[in-house]
């Protein structure tokens, strides 16, 4: 934009010089030439003019701003400066030198148009589309590119090296993992990287991203991999499944387990207090209170039979007598 001023500045004042020459030789020639000697030409102002006119056209041509994101190339009669420019404002020879831009931002090239067919670690053919590959070239080697590689914006990445190292990276994986971008974009973008280090050098241009939109097979083989997954969900259904099952058979078996453990424990507990009441009632039975008792339930009545000790003999009392009692012993044969 500022050469465009100096240029537009440079137009101007020529403009005005030749303007003002013209008006001067008209006016001498309806006044008529009375000397001669007193050309225009020979005016100070109009030389002036002339002279800070073409000033401004040649600095307009003197100078290159390089803008951000971009380096300059030096270029002398067609020599390439191997030493690269920086953003910024750069002084060069009018007429004999000129500085070259390059572009060191992201780019990025698409193969849109052609698929790349390749084969699988498993020898399955498998097709790949929609291919963008983003690429940085290195500041430092703006130079070197410039000088030694031909139509460098629209080849230095071309579409036969992306694709020679995309069919290398499908040769390493499986027909899984070519159908994953997370893993088949990753390897691509390094061997990518790899062929261009090979190709130019390390450190010329840097990969820095590859994205790979579609990777397809044929019919059958997408038949196959459609019954290989509805089989695996099949078995992933399944063991959730096994899963839940053993878990309720084993909440069912804790559930039982603590309801037994419950019930005796309940028994043990009740054994236990009718034990204690046992022994306490057994404590606290005497003599005296069984004789107590004995007392406050007797009629007054004798008994009629007494049983000995042995069980072998009795005694039998006569309760008919007044106030007297005969026995009689007898023994069991």
């Amino acid at each position: 934009m500022l050469n465009g001023i100096f240029i537009f500045a440079g137009l101007v004042l020529v403009g005005l010089g030749i303007f003002l020459t013209v008006r001067k030789l008209m006016k001498k020639s309806k006044n008529g030439v009375v000397n001669a000697q007193k050309a225009p030409a020979g005016n100070l102002s109009t030389i002036i003019l002339f002279v800070l006119g073409a000033a401004c056209l040649i600095f307009s041509m003197s100078f290159t701003i390089i803008p951000t994101g971009y380096t300059g190339v030096r270029v002398t009669f067609g020599q390439v400066d191997q030493r690269t420019l920086n953003n910024g404002f750069n002084f060069h020879a009018p007429f004999i030198q000129e500085i070259v831009l390059v572009n060191n931002k992201q780019q990025d090239i698409k193969f849109n148009e052609n698929s790349i067919s390749s084969e699988t670690s498993e020898r399955n053919t498998v097709i790949f589309k929609g291919i963008t590959v983003t690429y940085q070239i290195n500041p430092e080697k703006s130079a070197w590119i410039y000088a030694n590689v031909t139509n460098y914006e629209a080849g230095l990445v071309n579409e036969s090296l992306v694709a020679s190292a995309i069919k290398t990276t499908s040769k390493t994986l499986s027909p899984v993992d070519c159908t994953n971008r997370s893993i088949l974009e990753p390897k691509a973008k390094d061997n990518i990287q790899k062929s261009i280090d090979e190709k130019y050098g390390p450190e010329v241009v840097y990969v820095n991203k590859v994205v790979i939109n579609d990777a397809s097979f044929d019919a059958e083989y997408d038949e196959k991999i459609a019954k290989k997954q509805q089989a695996q969900i099949d078995y992933e259904t399944q063991q959730i499944e096994n899963k839940k099952n053993i878990e309720k058979a084993e909440a069912d078996a804790t559930v039982t387990k603590t309801n037994a453990q419950a019930k005796a424990d309940a028994k043990v507990i009740a054994a236990k207090a009718e034990a204690d009441s046992n022994k306490t009632i057994s404590d606290s039975i005497t003599v005296e209170v069984l004789q107590n008792r004995y007392y406050d339930t007797w009629d007054g009545k004798l008994p009629t039979t007494v049983v000995g000790s042995d069980a072998l003999s009795s005694i039998l009392i006569d309760t008919s007598s007044n106030g007297s009692a005969e026995t009689e012993e007898t023994t069991e044969n």
